[in-house]
């Protein structure tokens, strides 16, 4: 994994968290929450990604636009999931 790919995987979680966070309005962390929550599951996303389907599956690393494709997903699925599990949480501690 290189820093290109990071940063893709980066900006990607990013989007997802903030679309994530649109569509679940009662759970979102607002605009700098779900950003940094999809960052960080963008980057987690991306890595899961190569480490389970490996570097062919998630384009072996390259510019390529599979790799693109891969890191994209990726990262903006992990930034979404993460975001909604953090937004899940806060709203079940402020319940209590």
């Amino acid at each position: 994994m290189d820093i290109t790919n990071l940063i893709v995987e980066a900006v990607s979680g990013a989007v997802g968290g903030n679309i994530a966070g649109a569509a679940m309005k009662d759970k979102s962390l607002g605009a700098i929450g779900n950003s940094i929550a999809g960052i960080v599951g963008g980057g987690l996303g991306g890595t899961i990604l190569q480490t389970f389907l490996g570097s062919a599956a998630a384009g072996g690393g390259g510019m390529d636009m599979q790799s693109i494709l891969a890191n994209v997903g990726g990262g903006g699925v992990g930034g979404a999931i993460l975001m909604a599990v953090i937004g899940f949480i806060k709203s079940q501690m402020s319940k209590s």
